[in-house]
């Protein structure tokens, strides 16, 4: 393959590209590329525009005037007459819609023509100024190595600096770009020069020029050691993150090993190719090369030629060093965000490979922003962005810097969380124009803005602004309206920024009212009105009053007195009072209440004396409120004996006169001896009444005549006796007590004069009735008090009782006494949130009225939604909606086993609280007690009893030989829900539980939770004993979001199942997920790495989870590994199984990836083999180990349905641990193989006694049958009689064979396709069995195992083979016993002494590392009477001899070997092998 031919599958850039960037309504293509595929063809390329558009339109010209325009509806165009020497210019144009984008203008430039004559080329053309230059701005270490051996000769070397001239012309040498070192070798190498000795091209060619011809033998592979070892080395020039290349001249076959020295620069990151010259071995250029080598190895016939690749050999390399560059400056992985808050979060990233001198770090908002950006030391990979808006989301790039480029960016975003806000906000103290706002500090707060506004109707009031320093969390609101409803609303400000608000209403106290409105002193015009002081905030107090009837209102301001006198009212005439307190806020509500006044006074004891013919006086004594000093008056010039009718009225002070007394008077008569007449009362009045009294008055008769008065009353029912009543003559009023009430009474008053009683005057009167108070009314309602209030009964009384029960909850009823003129009571010491009746009971002296009854209640103290959660074995939490008003919380938790109780008090801003050191199994109560200020104690709440998990659960037979890394990974999407989540956590404490020893020395269990990513609840090295891991599973929280079960599973893999997160080796790793519904993200991919890497994989489901996704996710076969069940609650079904298939698969000595046990599937078990037949158990490799005989007429045979309903995987491993015995047959024959249902072989393994061969077989992807045999003397081991243990790997591209663990061949095949289910699966079939006849080989078989996994071989330890096993990293043998550390007996006695002259023989060493290859001899003759493979190829009789020799010593250690194993061959073994000897 010529340079040229090469070039084709080139990626040619454009050298030039002109793109422009104005706005048009189509956008332009973009990213223009061509490529050579042929010396005919050139293939454009292009990206398509962004936005619409419908066709492209493609202008090119090859030469001035001659324009090409192909119409192409794909972003590419194939140019089918292309001429490689010229230059085409492309304008590349978008169309939609009949308009056109600016076009993408680019050019591809040719090639030059190479000179006919390579020879003349190589030595008369400059280099500097001919042929290809390699442009890329990435930079390379280059070591040239030439052979110099005396098979070149000189005059070839020239040629060779002629190449290595063009060679170097190439490219851009200097310092700090490309650097060129050279050696040369042929017996031993040379430096010639290093890669810091030249730094500049014009000096690397000046020595390539003088470049001396070395001579000597071809040993490439020191020389490639050499240049590993002094050329590419720091203080050589070497560059760390500089890609390095190697070449390799040479003319011939290396004298030494190559292979290995090639590897070990491969393996330092060297890219090497290789240049032979005519007698190169090409093979071993390939094996020297770095892949692929259609690219790498160049070999041309001769010298003279070389040039011809000079072209193509820079521009592979030119490709290379841009290629290698970008992988060694490749971006940083694994972008993550963390410790996100509202102002900042943390980006952390995998380091990019190569000499990273720093990070930088942009970062800007989504919605748009100016960027920012960090930058950091090369050796950091995180950093903290901060000041940051909140609730944003940022995009964030992080670019590697490298010393002369930077990376491709690594991308990704994060959303910056709400400021905090502030909590726990408090409305308290509230006054009737203050209150106080309380709440709990927000972390890193500037300070905090408090709005505050009533709640009105129509327009919104304005409102309130009030600002905090970070430090004060208490404030107090004033000015505020008084019975007003406000909002109140607090924000924590950052700076500028405000962080989401915290709202709360509450409403002032009304103006508290002036209390207990009394009248006193009431008369016919006056009256003194007294009441309480409502508060000392009062400015003043304003009285109004108006008649019941009337419509004119009076009103006086009185100042801050409590009693006031009103005057000039009318007699006899109800008013109605009312009282305003007076604030600075305004006025309270009034208190209300009437009164009547009473009727003008009369005059009293009117009555005359000194009674003559023509005179007498009148007197009579002043009645209240009169301001009169004058009491009687004589009237002169009357008429003898004649009857005067005198009429008296008070006259008051506001012109009120009270009704006329009337007295009737007599003039004496000139003569004496007219008897004196006997005269009536005049004017009874009965008035007063009250409910056990009457008052009675009358005007008197004449005093000089009346002896005194009889006055009589008796009820009207005639109930009671009448009784009488003796006054004396100057009284003339009475009151009567004690009477019945509301009882009809008729009263009579006589005077009794000397000479007997004059007229009776009789009235009758009624008593009043017990009135009971009225209109109950409740107010002031509180936790722990209220008041109540009522209207005063019309008649006097001697008090009130009040009577007041809880309804509500238990209690006595409590009783209190107020007096008279109290209509007003605040009941306090109560329960909250407790209904009371109430009873107020007017007390007379004559007894008691009718209750006057209500009910009223006090607010609930206490809290609601009280719950329990994080039920653990040796503790619980609690927790409740805290109350608005509590300002503290005294919490209780009371064992119902035996009383104890734990008891703690709380702030009132808590929520819930956590009781530790709880007895196990035991029911306990928690009560929750809400606490005022004043320390007032609301009733307790307390939630359902419950009751803490039970003790550390008992381990499960199965599980205690259980040792394995467990990991659960549990679904915490938002399907699952809270009250199922619950559910998960019970299954997993109690599957856990069932485990034997937690930690390092039995099974460690990690979980992880996953919904849109994982979280690691904790690792499987956190735990090293049950109780802890047990409460840990406890304290799961539920997390909540999208089902990505593909990224958990690639979560549990990468940081569960490390060594940071405790695994262990040689520890069986078993998985177990638990999803509801179908994975959002691809599962198979991971699901098959874990299977194919040996993972047992468990797979539960249930609800909505799709049963195909489990069975890709679990291991195989999925009887065992997948479970479903329909909800949570049945769990219970699946446990038990699960439960022991887990600790099966966690046993050490059934530890096996996920796969098929093939002895369990045949019946090859202890407990059932004596029911197949043609089968015996006989021991093992161990005693303890069963091993079963099958015997010629065994041919076990299951149906493949039965054994892989689902086929075979694409990659597994067959293990079989089996021996051949003397009667196994020499014919071939299959320890196991799968046929269709015609009988036919699909996949097997086959044992041929006779030829030691080992053959395995199946059919290709294609559906191809193929077959790969090994042999050798390793295989032959298998047919000597003893026990072995085989592993052949199967994968898509190879078949390996490893013996007793030890890797013995490998050979290449195709992708298996999958097998049939409709036939059968047999063991021991002889390969010859046809049809009906079939019958069965000899043999026996201790393990036979299928695992889905090829790397299971390579971490057996074959602890079943007595010489193999090492009882440190081998499981106890079973039913063996083991002695601890402290049960060793004492040190037995001393030995002899052991002869130093001679010891016992060791055991065989190992194969020892193969020598180099010698130089090949003549042909030899033909090596058929010869047993065994042909030895070397020689005509010598000494060379037969050896060879006979070293193969009869062969067997002999052979032998040797297996006595020492203890291995035991057959008669007819030896006797077989002797002859063939």
């Amino acid at each position: 393959e010529t340079g040229a031919e090469r070039s084709w599958e080139t990626w040619i850039w454009p050298v030039s590209l002109f793109v422009s960037l104005c706005l048009c309504p189509v956008s332009s293509p973009r990213r223009f590329r061509s490529k050579v595929l042929s010396p005919t063809k050139l293939q454009v390329v292009w990206k398509e525009p962004k936005g619409d558009f419908e066709s492209y339109k493609v202008i090119y010209t090859t030469e001035p005037g001659k324009i090409l325009e192909p119409d192409s509806q794909e972003a590419k165009l194939l140019i089918q007459d292309f001429d490689p020497e010229k230059e085409y210019n492309f304008k590349i144009i978008a169309v939609n819609r009949g308009r056109e984008s600016k076009p993408l203008q680019a050019k591809h430039e040719g090639e030059r023509p190479e000179p006919k004559d390579p020879f003349r080329f190589n030595l008369q053309s400059s280099p500097q100024n001919e042929g290809f230059t390699c442009k890329t701005p990435a930079i390379a270490d280059i070591v040239i190595l030439v052979d110099g051996s005396w098979s070149i000769g000189r005059i070839n070397f020239r040629l060779v600096r002629t190449f290595l001239e063009n060679l170097v012309s190439a490219f851009s040498v200097e310092f700090d770009k490309t650097r060129i070192g050279l050696a040369q070798y042929s017996g031993d190498p040379r430096i010639e020069w290093h890669l810091n000795a030249h730094t500049t091209k014009d000096s690397v060619i000046d020595a390539v020029k003088n470049l001396p011809y070395k001579g000597g033998n071809t040993l490439t592979g020191l020389a490639l050691t050499f240049i590993l070892e002094n050329s590419f080395k720091p203080e050589s020039g070497s560059r760390p993150g500089v890609p390095k290349i190697g070449i390799l001249i040479t003319d011939g076959k290396s004298q030494d090993d190559v292979i290995p020295p090639a590897r070990s620069l491969r393996n330092a990151g060297i890219e090497l190719f290789a240049i032979g010259v005519k007698n190169a071995d090409e093979n071993e250029l390939k094996a020297i090369a770095s892949p692929p080598e259609e690219t790498h190895v160049y070999n041309v016939a001769d010298f003279s030629v070389m040039s011809d690749i000079v072209e193509g050999l820079t521009k592979t390399i030119c490709d290379r060093v841009e290629q290698l560059d970008r992988q060694l400056k490749a971006p940083p992985r694994d972008l993550v965000t963390s410790e996100i808050t509202a102002r900042s979060f943390r980006v952390t990233w995998t380091h990019a490979p190569g000499q990273v001198e720093k990070y930088r770090v942009v970062y800007y908002p989504a919605s748009g922003g100016q960027p920012e950006e960090k930058v950091v030391q090369g050796t950091e990979n995180s950093v903290e962005l901060n000041y940051l808006n909140s609730l944003t989301e940022y995009q964030v790039a992080v670019f590697a810097v490298y010393r002369s480029s930077a990376s491709e960016a690594l991308r990704g975003s994060a959303t910056t969380l709400a400021l905090p806000m502030v909590n726990d906000l408090e409305l308290f103290d509230i006054t009737h124009s203050t209150m106080r706002v309380r709440w709990r500090t927000a972390v890193g707060a500037s300070g905090y803005m408090i709005l505050y506004a009533p709640l009105t109707e129509g327009d919104p009031a304005d409102e309130k602004e009030v600002r905090s320093v970070c430090a004060h969390t208490d404030v107090e609101l004033e000015g505020l309206t008084p019975d007003t409803e406000y909002t109140v609303t607090v924000y924590a400000m950052y700076g500028e920024e405000a962080s989401d608000p915290m709202t709360s209403q509450q409403t002032t106290l009304p103006l508290t009212p002036a209390r207990n409105l009394r009248f006193t002193d009431v008369d016919h015009s006056s009256a003194r009105l007294t009441w309480d002081s409502a508060s000392r905030k009062v400015r003043g107090y304003r009285i109004m009053y108006v008649k019941t009837n009337g419509v004119q209102t009076n009103e006086v301001d009185v100042g801050r007195v409590t009693t006031w006198l009103l005057r000039n009212l009318t007699s006899l005439t109800e008013y109605t009072v009312g009282v305003f307190a007076i604030y600075d806020e305004g006025q309270a509500e009034a208190m209300t209440e009437s009164f009547t006044t009473k009727t003008v006074p009369d005059p009293l004891d009117l009555r005359s004396s000194d009674i003559s013919t023509d005179s007498f006086r009148v007197s009579w004594q002043h009645p209240t409120m009169v301001n009169g000093n004058v009491n009687t008056y004589l009237i002169k010039g009357l008429s003898p004996l004649t009857e005067y009718e005198v009429l008296l009225s008070a006259v008051y002070g506001n012109e009120v006169e009270s009704d006329e007394v009337v007295l009737v008077e007599t003039s004496l008569s000139p003569s004496l001896a007219v008897p004196a007449p006997r005269f009536g009362v005049r004017n009874l009045r009965i008035d007063d009444e009250t409910t056990y009294s009457l008052r009675v008055s009358w005007q008197p008769v004449d005093l000089r005549n009346v002896r005194h008065y009889r006055l009589t009353y008796v009820s009207a029912r005639g109930d009671r006796a009448e009784e009488t009543r003796t006054v004396p003559s100057g009284q003339s009023s009475l009151v009567l007590q004690p009477l019945l009430s509301d009882t009809d009474y008729k009263v009579s008053i006589t005077p009794v004069y000397v000479d007997g009683d004059g007229p009776t005057a009789a009235r009758m009167a009624r008593t009043l009735p017990l009135s009971a108070p009225k209109n109950l009314r409740v107010s002031e309602e509180w936790y722990n008090r209220f008041r109540i209030s009522w209207d005063l009964p019309p008649s006097p009384t001697m008090g009130y009782r009040v009577v007041y029960q809880p309804l509500s909850a238990p209690g006595s009823a409590l009783e209190t006494f107020v007096g008279e003129d109290v209509n007003t009571m605040l009941i306090v010491n109560l329960l909250s949130g407790t209904d009371y009746s109430v009873k107020v009971i007017a007390t007379y002296t004559t007894g008691s009225s009718e209750a006057l009854s209500g009910r009223a209640k006090t607010l609930y103290l206490g809290v609601s939604n009280l719950s329990p959660y994080q039920v653990r074995m040796t503790g619980l939490c609690a927790q409740w909606q805290p109350h608005r008003h509590a300002a503290a919380y005294r919490v209780v938790i009371e064992s119902l086993l035996n009383g104890q109780k734990q008891e703690t008090k709380l702030s009132g801003g808590a929520g819930r609280h956590c009781f530790n050191n709880l007895k196990p199994n035991t029911q306990y109560k928690v009560s929750v007690y809400a606490q005022l200020q004043d320390g007032t104690e609301g009733p307790a709440a307390t939630p359902p009893t419950t009751t803490p998990l039970p003790t550390i659960p008992p381990a499960k037979e199965v599980c205690k030989a259980a040792k394995a890394d467990l990991v659960f990974l549990v679904d915490g999407s938002w399907s699952i829900g809270d009250d199922n989540f619950l559910k998960i956590i019970r299954f997993l404490y109690s599957t856990t539980g069932a485990l034997d020893r937690i930690g390092p020395d039995g099974t460690q269990v990690a979980i992880v939770q996953f919904s849109d990513d994982a979280r690691t609840e904790f690792k499987l090295n956190s735990y090293s004993d049950k109780e802890r891991l047990l409460d840990a599973i406890n304290r799961i929280s539920y997390k909540g979001g999208n089902t990505k079960t593909g990224r958990a599973i690639q979560h549990v893999k990468e940081n569960i199942f490390t060594v940071e997160g405790g695994v262990r080796r040689g520890t069986p790793n078993v998985l177990v997920v638990l999803t509801d519904g179908r994975s959002q993200d691809d599962v198979n991919k991971i699901s098959k790495e874990m299977q194919m890497e040996g993972y047992i994989v468990f797979a539960i489901g249930f609800a909505d989870a799709d049963y195909g996704e489990l069975v890709s996710i679990a291991s195989k076969p999925s009887d065992r590994h997948v479970f479903f069940v329909d909800d949570l609650d049945a769990f219970k079904k699946i446990e038990e199984k699960l439960v022991t298939f887990v600790c099966e698969a966690a046993t050490a000595k059934n530890f096996l990836s996920a796969g098929f046990r093939m002895m369990e599937l045949f019946g090859l078990e202890e407990s059932r083999y004596r029911s197949v037949s043609g089968v015996s158990m006989v021991p093992g490799t161990f005693n303890t180990f069963p091993c079963f005989h099958l015997h010629s007429d065994a041919l076990l045979a299951q149906p493949t349905r039965y054994i892989h309903p689902e086929g075979l995987p694409s990659d597994y491993t067959i293990t079989l641990l089996f021996r051949l015995l003397a009667n196994t047959p020499e014919e071939p024959f299959a320890l196991w193989e799968i046929l269709n249902k015609s009988n036919e072989p699909l996949v097997g393994v086959i044992l041929d006694n006779g030829g030691k061969t080992l053959t395995f077989f199946n059919n290709d992807y294609k559906g191809e049958f193929q077959t790969v045999t090994f042999e050798g003397p390793e295989i032959k081991k298998l047919f000597y009689g003893s026990f072995h243990k085989l592993h052949i790997a199967i994968s898509k591209t190879s078949a390996k064979v490893m013996i007793d663990c030890k890797m013995v061949a490998e050979k290449s095949i195709n992708a298996a396709g999958n097998i049939t289910t409709d036939g059968l699966e047999v063991l021991g079939r002889m390969v010859r069995s046809r049809g009906n006849k079939d019958n069965s080989a000899p043999f026996q078989l201790q393990i036979f195992d299928i695992v889905c996994s090829t790397s299971w071989a390579n971490r057996d330890k074959c602890c079943e083979l007595p010489g193999l096993r090492k009882e440190a990293d081998c499981p106890a043998l079973p039913k063996a016993c083991t002695c601890t550390q402290d049960s060793k007996g004492p040190a037995g006695p001393a030995g002899p002494p052991v002869s130093l002259t001679h010891g016992p023989s060791g055991p065989v060493g190992d194969t020892g590392v193969p020598g180099p290859q010698g130089p090949p001899g003549p042909q030899g003759p033909s090596g058929r009477s010869i047993i065994g493979s042909p030895v070397g190829h020689t005509q010598s009789h000494p060379r037969r001899l050896s060879a006979v020799c070293s193969r009869l010593l062969s067997v002999f250690v052979i032998r040797e070997h297996q006595e020492r194993e203890g291995r035991k061959e057959t008669s007819d073994n030896k006797e077989h092998r002797y002859t063939n000897l």
